[in-house]
């Protein structure tokens, strides 16, 4: 669709970053360049002629209200999201514009559905945290698998990855994450977050092919802990990792993702499993694809065309699967993901 609204990119510059202006370029919009960094921003605007570059930073508010100023939307792709989600929230309220960002960190998401719920409904907007790889998709994938259901027992979401090549990125926002819970592991049981401070068990996984059964890490939880319980009643949410994948972010010196291809995409495979449960029936969606960065682009990119041609479900602080038609969501990413539902 060829919409020619201007959607700013905070973070522009950022391994995400770029897969989401390409994107958004693709399907039509223009991207405004935003960031912290005002030569990374520069070169990154010598490969895209035209378009708006606009440097800001969380603690100047009136940079960020430039970086916003004339723009639909706003995709706030610049971590740790710790320090950023919040003044870049406000400026997407006091700017009147729908605000959606790629968090994965689970406390940062939980700032953001405790602190802005009310003004974003009370403002009549809306504000998508986790629109990504982790928490957007495994809660677009629980959804569609939940299908007519309203509570369910259990969820359970497995991660097979073919490695993870971290990005300075992934790694600087683990970091405030750990700090943030004092070193503890965390999982939502009993329809609320515990943190813990044993090893998590090692169990194995039962994917489908063409990965087929594989060690995974139990309760490597991700933002989807987050999403999930945030609008569907299921008091036992998991998530599990393939152990290699979880080995590669753990060592320092695993290297950063690179591109093979000349979309930027790197060799990383995956497989996202997900299973529900309630009483003895059990629902399963399966989802396929190819480097988990740069598939947050469509992710994120389809949700803001969604949210600004009104095809939304509230408005407030939602999560994927509440404020969007969870398969229909999915079905539309079929360029860059397979999917299935198992009933």
């Amino acid at each position: 669709m060829e919409s020619g609204q201007a959607v700013t990119v905070f973070g522009a510059y950022g391994h995400t970053g770029r897969f989401v202006v390409a994107e958004l370029l693709e399907r039509g919009f223009v991207p405004v360049l935003s960031g912290r960094d005002a030569e990374k921003l520069k070169e990154l605007a010598a490969s895209h002629p035209g378009l708006d570059v606009r440097p800001a930073s969380v603690d100047d508010p009136d940079s960020l209200d430039h970086a916003l100023a004339g723009a639909a939307a706003v995709i706030n792709c610049a971590g740790p999201f710790a320090t950023t989600a919040a003044p870049v929230i406000e400026a997407a309220l006091r700017a009147g514009i729908p605000y959606v960002d790629v968090a994965a960190e689970i406390e940062a998401n939980l700032d953001t559905f405790t602190h802005f719920s009310e003004r974003a409904r009370a403002a009549g907007t809306v504000i998508v945290p986790a629109m990504a790889f982790y928490g957007g998709f495994g809660d677009l994938l629980a959804t569609a698998a939940m299908g007519e259901w309203t509570a369910a027992d259990e969820a359970h979401i497995a991660y097979g990855l073919s490695g993870w090549h971290p990005t300075a990125g992934t790694r600087a926002a683990g970091a405030v994450s750990r700090e943030r819970r004092g070193g503890r592991r965390v999982r939502y049981t009993k329809g609320q977050l515990e943190y813990r401070q044993d090893a998590p068990p090692a169990l194995e996984w039962p994917f489908p092919d063409p990965m087929g059964p594989r060690a995974v890490i139990g309760e490597f939880s991700m933002a989807d802990v987050v999403t999930v319980p945030s609008h569907l009643a299921v008091p036992e949410v998991r998530t599990y990792m393939t152990v290699e994948a979880a080995g590669e972010l753990s060592a320092p010196d695993t290297p950063a993702p690179r591109a093979v291809d000349e979309r930027g995409r790197s060799g990383q495979t995956f497989v996202v499993d997900v299973v529900v449960r309630s009483g003895g029936a059990e629902r399963r969606a399966v989802a396929r694809g190819r480097d988990i960065y740069a598939v947050t682009a469509p992710l994120v990119v389809e949700a803001v065309d969604r949210i600004l041609t009104g095809r939304t479900r509230t408005v407030d602080v939602a999560s994927a699967g509440e404020i969007f038609d969870a398969p229909d969501f999915l079905r539309a990413l079929s360029p860059h993901i397979s999917f299935e539902l198992r009933r």
